[in-house]
């Protein structure tokens, strides 16, 4: 991932050497850094140092991870939360994600990685920050509302350029249809799972994808856009 100037990252965990690893890997990499070793210390500083992305631990003395994300949340700011949490704690990544963390890591966690799930969601919820995004045969222009693929524009309907949108800046994670319905359709949407596969079978039409080598499906899982066909 480019790293981008300006870009600012808040990171609360109580682990001073997590805290100080993370804190020189992404100041290397261009990003406006900032630390707290509590939950209530993390609400004070993202309130004047208005992070774009908060790396949260779960486990904190006081507030915890969970306390801080609401709190965030609730605030109206429009900011990325990525959880850090233990490798078997499911329920703690079902919680997280529904008070609105915007992804999690789980522990223990290569540097590589966390630096792509900042770009995601960087390119999901500051696209004014990019401007323009290529990723592989994709061109996303969000201001135009309009997805070229090999240089050619596709003709999208609203939900289509959205879904797409989210396939593609998420390149490489495997999304589920219910992580898609939440995302591109949202939480109080009532109808049927199916309705993923006519658009995804709609946008493999449009792509020319006949052998869904761009949009694959994993049986059982869900959806990766593979950028590198």
């Amino acid at each position: 991932m480019k790293s981008l100037k300006g870009v600012k990252i808040l990171l609360a965990d109580d682990e001073p050497h997590i805290l100080q690893f993370l804190e020189m890997g992404l100041s290397n990499e261009g990003f406006e850094v900032r630390t707290a070793q509590d939950g209530e210390s993390a609400i004070a500083m993202a309130e004047h140092f208005m992070p774009h992305v908060v790396i949260l631990d779960v486990m904190m003395p006081g507030l915890d991870g969970f306390d801080v994300c609401h709190a965030l949340k609730e605030s109206g700011e429009n900011i990325a939360i990525i959880m850090l949490t233990a490798k078997d704690e499911v329920n703690d990544r079902i919680k997280g994600l529904n008070l609105g963390a915007d992804d999690y890591v789980v522990k223990p966690f290569s540097f590589d990685e966390l630096l792509a799930r900042i770009g995601a969601r960087l390119r999901n919820q500051f696209p004014d920050l990019l401007g323009e995004v290529v990723h592989g045969p994709f061109r996303i222009d969000d201001r135009r509302k309009e997805i070229s693929c090999r240089d050619k524009a596709l003709s999208l309907s609203p939900t289509e350029y959205e879904l797409l949108k989210f396939l593609v800046l998420n390149h490489g994670i495997v999304l589920s249809k219910t992580v898609i319905l939440d995302r591109v359709w949202g939480y109080d949407f009532g109808g049927e799972e199916n309705i993923v596969e006519v658009y995804i079978r709609s946008l493999r039409d449009k792509l020319n994808d006949k052998e869904h080598r761009l949009i694959r499906t994993l049986r059982g899982a869900g959806y990766r856009v593979d950028i590198s066909c």
